[in-house]
């Protein structure tokens, strides 16, 4: 009833803030925090603690002070940052939509980053931690297992030097971070996986990629295959699986639902969540030219290039 309803909203956001995983939102505070682009500790200080308060003041503080001395985004988002903050995605497990935002960041400072680049530091950046949708723990279970420093602690071998808000270099950073939970934030030696969380997918189908967050796909379904079951548009695709038409050993194929078709490029959380709701995440596919949200976990590859639309 009501009050029990009351009762599990209550235990879901016992305090301020929103998102408790490691959805869009919060991913691309953790690649801000790694680009150098917000202070350190930034990304996963709660919203109830008196230490958001204070980054907060201090932050007003920085931008005075970088406006004084002329220092721009431009100086910050370099190369390196990218190569840093793709990295600490990897590591992650992060939302599979830090590759729209990263690209579309990193056009605007002017810096190349091909999609090919998140593949090739996915297949040699091991994933550290298993955080909701990808896992058991929390974003609250990383800021008390160190935070971003500490991930960047872990990854030190691989980063590159780059300056950051706070006028200090993330290396320096990282060298000062501290894992503080082993179990929380993996070592190089005993990571979650050998590879990165996000995978770059190529094919007939997306001669131009397709983005997978692998580490939500259950083993079983790193290989399958089965009977196209295709779709023109997202509410196309949810009467069938709400209408109990798509059966296992289904690939659901959701089209015209990219940047120019959609028009927008909207997020594919309802199918994907009703998949994986009825018990289909290891029996059915989804492929889309849509994207996902940072919620969605199971055998689903979007951002198809080309897009349906383009023909």
């Amino acid at each position: 009833g009501a009050a029990e309803l009351s009762r599990l909203e209550a235990e879901a956001c016992p305090g301020e803030g929103s998102c408790q995983g490691l959805y869009t939102a919060n991913t691309m505070a953790c690649l801000t925090e790694t680009m150098g682009m917000s202070l350190p500790g930034c990304a996963t200080a709660l919203a109830g603690m008196s230490k958001k308060r204070h980054i907060a003041y201090a932050s007003g503080q920085r931008v005075v002070e970088l406006v004084r001395e002329n220092v721009t985004a431009r100086k910050i988002l370099t190369k390196a940052a990218f190569a840093n903050a793709t990295r600490v995605d990897l590591a992650l497990g992060g939302s599979s939509n830090s590759v729209l935002h990263l690209l579309a960041i990193a056009r605007e400072a002017g810096v190349p980053l091909p999609l090919s680049e998140f593949d090739r530091l996915s297949r040699e950046t091991p994933q550290l931690t298993t955080v909701t949708p990808g896992g058991p723990h929390m974003m609250e279970d990383v800021e008390y297992a160190g935070g971003i420093p500490a991930i960047l602690n872990r990854l030190l071998p691989f980063l590159k030097k780059n300056p950051t808000v706070s006028g200090e270099e993330i290396t320096a950073i990282a060298r000062r971070g501290r894992v503080l939970d082993d179990g929380i934030i993996r070592t190089l030696k005993a990571p979650v996986r050998k590879e990165g969380g996000l995978a770059i997918l190529t094919g007939n189908l997306a001669p131009g990629g397709a983005v997978v967050k692998q580490s939500g796909v259950d083993p079983s379904m790193f290989s399958f295959r089965g009977k196209a079951r295709v779709f023109d548009s997202e509410e196309a695709a949810m009467a069938a699986i709400m209408g109990g038409k798509i059966r296992p050993g289904s690939i659901v194929v959701i089209r015209y639902e990219g940047p120019r078709g959609g028009p927008g490029m909207r997020e594919m959380l309802s199918p994907t969540a009703a998949i994986m709701g009825m018990g289909l995440g290891t029996k059915v596919a989804l492929i889309t030219d849509g994207r996902f949200s940072g919620g969605t976990h199971g055998p689903c590859i979007g951002h198809i290039s080309p897009e349906a639309m383009e023909g």
